[in-house]
């Protein structure tokens, strides 16, 4: 399921934001960018966020910015002076009027020392909180597009549920159509005469061929099924199954109507479990 999440605080002259974006994977796809500081953390951070999520193409990116008070520099002092010194030797060697001895100095090899940051165990702990808040975040996000999720897939379950109860309207109508339609093929024939009581043998044979009473009852069930595996956790994959299932009983439902009426609502049928198939993509 799609989610974002984000932290944002500040830590002494650092204001960090942890963000985490999820998109839809079978599996946990976990992608993390951060500053080289943050290296020794990958670790914790990749553990923190499989506690939150399954799985998902998941990319977690931490972001650094400084107030203004924080410098990864000193400048060498002891070399600046020595610097001097020797710049100031050969100026009075040469007989050179005085010169801006500091800007000469300061673009000097070695002249500045780049501090290597550490993190402190405070430090630590408290990036991986922003990964524990971001990611909390996110779920508050993704629990409320599954809220929308399940408040639509019951919607159209019970659509589902409502057209399956529509049917049984047309069934005597549908057979007595077929019997009628049948009878009056017979009586059209050059012999004009028909066994009465083979006709009903095979009407009784045909009209067992046609109904649907399986069909709607393993419909049905299925129906129940898939509301029931809805609320479950991480019942995604298993809602695609129970999908697939429907479609079969629709898809036979069909086949065996015969009827306009009813083959429009094996059309609505269809129409709503596609809507279903295509949210359940975002339940993986």
């Amino acid at each position: 399921m799609t989610g974002y999440g984000k932290a944002t605080a500040a830590y002494l002259e650092k204001r960090v934001s942890v963000e985490i974006k999820s998109l839809n994977s079978k599996s946990l796809d976990l992608n993390v960018r951060y500053a080289p500081i943050y290296k020794e953390l990958e670790g914790n951070i990749r553990s923190i966020i499989g506690e939150y999520l399954d799985r998902g193409k998941v990319d977690v990116t931490i972001n650094i910015d400084s107030t203004g008070d924080a410098k990864n520099y000193t400048i060498n002092q002891d070399l600046a002076k020595a610097y001097y010194k020797d710049l100031k030797a050969v100026n009075d060697a040469i007989g050179e009027t005085s010169e801006d001895y500091l800007s000469m100095i300061l673009r000097m090899p070695d002249i500045y020392i780049n501090e290597k940051e550490e993190l402190s165990v405070e430090e630590k702990d408290w990036i991986l909180g922003l990964v524990k808040e971001a990611s909390e975040q996110l779920n508050i996000f993704r629990r409320q597009e599954g809220a929308a999720l399940e408040k639509e897939f019951t919607e159209r379950i019970e659509d589902i549920r409502r057209l399956l109860l529509d049917v049984p309207k047309y069934e005597n109508e549908r057979i007595d159509t077929i019997r009628e339609r049948m009878r009056k093929a017979l009586e059209e024939l050059e012999s004009k005469s028909y066994d009465g009581n083979r006709f009903e043998q095979e009407m009784i044979f045909y009209i067992e061929k046609l109904d649907v009473s399986e069909e709607k009852m393993r419909l049905m069930n299925h129906l129940d099924y898939f509301l029931e595996t809805m609320i479950l956790p991480s019942g995604g994959k298993k809602l695609g199954f129970i999908s697939q299932e429907i479609g079969r009983e629709i898809n036979t439902l069909g086949s065996k109507s015969n009827h306009a009426e009813m083959q429009k609502l094996v059309v609505d049928m269809k129409d709503n479990l596609e809507k279903i198939k295509e949210q359940i993509l975002n339940t993986l």
